[in-house]
């Protein structure tokens, strides 16, 4: 199987990844973020196997070209009649790489667009010409607030939009005042703090999309704690309820209990589990409830032929494994520490202890050595504590 980075020649610039072979060239490209070009490469075979007709694709913000290369030898083969594929960056001195780079799928005969644009720009004047892509990568630096009302006026219906932000402190917590610029929420720092800033960053697009007039479907959310990636695809009209699918969530940082309220049904908070009303509340928001994962569609994903990187194929296991349904997480080990026990539970143990009592519970597929579940915290911890209790004997 091919590894992201594997040196061809004496340059460490020249790699091969997936079928692709190419030019790193002297700007910014990450080894690391093979799994996010996977997926990219995912999606575009998953979309080409199921349309009849010429599809189109935007890297919007291309680097060296590799995510287009990897459309265009991986997943235009899948495809009945042949994509265009359009690849862009801002910095003009990357041009002569991702010309370079993208040679190969014009002698293949394939359509390709190569240009050097501000991503404004070239998003505005695409639709001014009712020009609509079927599939965007919008891998931003920083937060993509911006560009996200342009890119999704350029979205074909059924189309899908991978996005990724660098922006790892407003949403995070870590940064209150960026949250309110970039997010228009309320960040606070929060054990899960990865599924937070996906949360609130689906509820931004999702509040975007509405104010078009359109829908959204989530589709894959993850992060590696330094970059956060959503995918979404555009539909013609909110689906029934969605509404209610965006709300605040509360932490107390005094007894780690958690609730969460639709903004649909906004009230006032119930006590948390501190005794005699000696906590308060810490709020999150307004963020995306709902499903995080479309769990099918990853399933789908992980039987297309094509090479992945290993840890690609264990984050799909991981985010197959965990549709994020609900939306309330805890760390085992902030339980664990809270009941002053020696270690935190097993994982699969406190799992099988929650679904015993009637409650959904899964690991969760963002963050390792978390629980997921709608049990209230003085149950998950008592079930906490008899684990512990039932490993001493």
């Amino acid at each position: 199987m091919d590894v992201a980075g594997k040196a061809l020649t004496d340059s460490d610039r020249h790699y091969r990844e997936g079928n692709a072979v190419f030019d790193a060239g002297p700007g910014f490209f990450r080894p690391e973020s093979r799994p996010s070009r996977d997926l990219s490469m995912l999606l575009a075979c998953h979309q080409a196997s199921r349309h009849d007709h010429g599809l189109h694709w935007l890297d919007l913000m291309a680097g060296c070209g590799v995510r287009a290369l990897r459309w265009g030898q991986e997943a235009a083969a899948m495809a009945p009649v042949p994509p265009r594929i359009w690849a862009n960056d801002g910095d003009p001195e990357r041009l002569p790489w991702m010309t370079a780079n993208l040679a190969p799928l014009s002698a293949a005969g394939l359509e390709v667009q190569v240009s050097a644009r501000p991503a404004e720009g070239l998003l505005a004047e695409a639709f001014l010409a009712r020009q609509a892509f079927d599939l965007i990568d919008l891998d931003a630096f920083g937060s993509p607030g911006a560009l996200l009302q342009p890119a999704l006026k350029t979205l074909a219906f059924g189309g899908i939009l991978f996005l990724a932000s660098t922006d790892g402190r407003s949403p995070t917590g870590h940064d209150r005042p960026g949250a309110v610029r970039h997010l228009g929420a309320s960040a606070r720092v929060h054990p899960s703090s990865w599924e937070l800033a996906l949360r609130q960053q689906l509820g931004l697009i999702a509040r975007q999309v509405w104010m078009l007039g359109f829908g959204l479907e989530p589709l894959l959310s993850f992060s590696e704690g330094r970059t956060f990636r959503i995918a979404v695809r555009l539909l013609k009209r909110p689906r029934s309820g969605d509404e209610a699918q965006l709300g605040m969530l509360a932490r107390c940082d005094s007894c780690g209990d958690q609730q969460h309220q639709t903004l649909l049904k906004l009230r006032g908070w119930p006590p948390c589990s501190c005794p005699q009303g000696q906590g308060r509340w810490a709020i999150h928001g307004p963020l995306w409830l709902g499903p995080l994962q479309d769990t099918a569609l990853l399933a789908e994903l992980a039987e297309i032929p094509v090479a992945l990187a290993s840890k690609t194929r264990q984050l799909l296991r991981r985010l197959q494994q965990d549709a994020a349904v609900v939306p309330t997480v805890w760390s085992t080990a902030e339980l664990a520490q809270r009941l002053q026990l020696a270690g935190p539970p097993s994982l699969a143990d406190l799992v099988a202890g929650l679904r015993n009592r009637g409650h959904q519970a899964v690991g969760s597929g963002v963050m390792n050595g978390q629980i997921r579940t709608d049990a209230a915290l003085p149950e998950l911890l008592q079930i906490c504590r008899d684990l512990a209790e039932e490993g001493f004997k």
